[in-house]
């Protein structure tokens, strides 16, 4: 098992998706109304997700998405996930022994891990013992010393009655802890997967100071340590054994309300570990989402944590050398935008990198806001709201073509940019309007170019139409960009590298003559 978590390592730092496990489910619902999800393929099969996900239990993997997808964090919440993901990335051995062994608590279970089933049966209230076990247990005294008196020969056999009004009581009551044994049991089994991870993360030694040690600090506090109620588990389960042997039980159960002061206690238990487990749980969910980014962060070392700032003066995006983390040879691009109401007009020929360039950057603010480092030379952004209109999907099931999609998109992502509240959103715009006519497309992009100028938000605009360029005089914040190709014996090829300016080449005629369709 230790050897396929390692070869599992490897194929994740080859981009080998065959070798990978599957990707975890989504709703695919929530990725369409999602602001930048299905743009940047950050879930699903060979998504940013799948690669990252290393995660047991259901829980963790949810968590990490939601980091991935949750936009800009509290910049206080931001730091304290890159100080975790910092202080886990140079623990290879304790994230692969967690690992390890939130894989022997799922192999356990028989699935995936996913504690809500025991949460719900711990929220349950359980009947209130107490008062019934205080009669119970005066009338058990009583049986004692009237017992004791009459062998003494000082009273007389009053006990009888005593003892016969305790069984009656105690007989219509079997309700209350009939069933001791099997919840303790039950109990112990539901625990038992998590055991070893919870005693593991109790007992790692960590410095006082390190992050890790805060976010640990609900499994080590003396009073909640799970070790403790472990413990206190097993002498219940023990004690709840007598119910096995009868002669046992008879003997135990006559003498005193044992199987009802042990129900009793049980129930507490319960309410007490129902109030700690949602913490234990909390710890080992984000701990594992922490160590998906702390095995992108060793499998990376080209990989920076990027600085997030809202000081005035920062740059509102800023990236050297930034690659996109799911091609297996990318080339890195600058890019820099000053403040809102900038903008930068992508053009280029087919296949030149336009659309991947797009997806690098809002890949990139994806991962820096999540709190995991960046495929890049340094990255420095801004909180910002990211919205994308890449991959627009159409839906013959509700008669929706994929033009009105992309209308229906860029409206949501126009007011999303007029929004008076929030940070300034970072838009990324793929192909505007190719779902319609040459004439009314360039129509239609001049004046939803000249609506997103000024704005609070700032981004990127790809598109074919070299018409859009002449827009830089016209609006200050404009400025164009460019991928280009060579065509050399016949071979096309591609650098890959955005440079300044509009494109001067494009290659659509030339790509149909290659494959050998009539060209006049």
């Amino acid at each position: 098992r230790w050897r396929d978590l390692r070869a599992d390592h490897l194929a994740r730092g080859r981009l080998d998706w065959e070798a990978l496990p599957p990707a975890a489910p989504f709703a695919a619902d929530e990725v369409e109304a999602h602001p930048f999800a299905r743009g940047l393929n950050l879930v699903g099969g060979r998504s940013l997700h799948h690669l990252l996900d290393t995660t047991v239990s259901e829980e963790g993997s949810r968590r990490l998405r939601a980091w991935l997808l949750g936009g800009a964090p509290p910049l206080d919440a931001l730091a304290r996930r890159q100080a975790v993901v910092r202080d886990l990335a140079p623990r290879s051995l304790l994230r692969a022994r967690l690992r390890l062994l939130s894989a022997e608590a799922a192999r356990a279970a028989a699935h995936r891990w996913e504690s809500a089933r025991l949460l719900a049966w711990l929220a349950r209230e359980p009947p209130r013992l107490g008062r019934l076990l205080a009669a119970l247990g005066l009338l058990a005294a009583a049986n004692a010393a009237l017992f004791g008196g009459w062998a003494l020969g000082l009273l007389p056999p009053w006990w009888v009655y005593t003892f016969l009004a305790y069984v009656f009581l105690y007989v219509m009551q079997g309700k209350a802890y009939r069933h001791l044994f099997e919840q303790a049991d039950h109990l112990l089994d539901s625990l038992a997967p998590l055991r070893a991870v919870l005693l593991f993360l109790e007992r790692y030694p960590l410095r006082p100071e390190a992050p890790l040690a805060g976010l640990c600090a609900p499994l080590r506090a003396p009073a909640s340590a799970p070790s403790r109620f472990l413990g206190r588990l097993n002498r219940l389960l023990l004690a709840a054994t007598v119910q096995r042997s009868e002669p046992v039980w008879i003997v135990l159960n006559a003498l005193g309300p044992w199987d009802l002061f042990f129900m009793h206690r049980l129930n507490r238990f319960k309410r007490a570990l129902g109030r700690l487990l949602p913490a234990w749980l909390e710890v080992w969910t984000e701990l594992e989402a922490y160590a998906a980014l702390a095995d992108f962060a060793e499998r990376r070392p080209d990989a920076v944590f990027p600085e997030v700032s809202a000081a005035p003066g920062a740059p509102l995006f800023e990236a050297e050398a930034l690659a996109h983390p799911l091609l297996p040879a990318p080339v890195p691009n600058d890019l820099r935008l000053e403040r809102p109401g900038e903008m930068l007009l992508v053009t280029g020929s087919n296949m030149s990198g336009k659309s991947t360039f797009l997806r690098t950057v809002g890949v990139g603010l994806a991962l820096a806001y999540a709190g995991a480092p960046v495929p890049a030379r340094c990255l420095r952004a801004q909180p910002l709201r990211l919205f994308t209109c890449i991959d627009v999907s159409d839906s013959v099931v509700d008669g929706i073509s994929y033009f009105y999609a992309e209308v229906r998109r860029l409206k949501a992502l126009l007011g999303a940019l007029r929004a008076p509240e929030g940070p300034p959103l970072f838009f990324l715009i793929d192909e505007i309007f190719r779902g319609t006519n040459n004439r009314e497309r360039l129509i239609g992009s001049r004046s939803y170019v000249r609506a997103l100028a000024g704005g609070r938000g700032a981004g990127l605009i790809s598109t074919h139409d070299l018409e859009l360029v002449r827009l830089a005089d016209e609006l200050p914040g404009l400025r164009n960009a460019h991928f280009r190709e060579t065509i050399d014996a016949g071979r096309m090829r591609f650098a890959y590298r955005l440079l300044p300016g509009p494109s001067p080449t494009t290659n659509a005629l030339e790509i149909m003559r290659m494959e050998g369709l009539p060209v006049e």
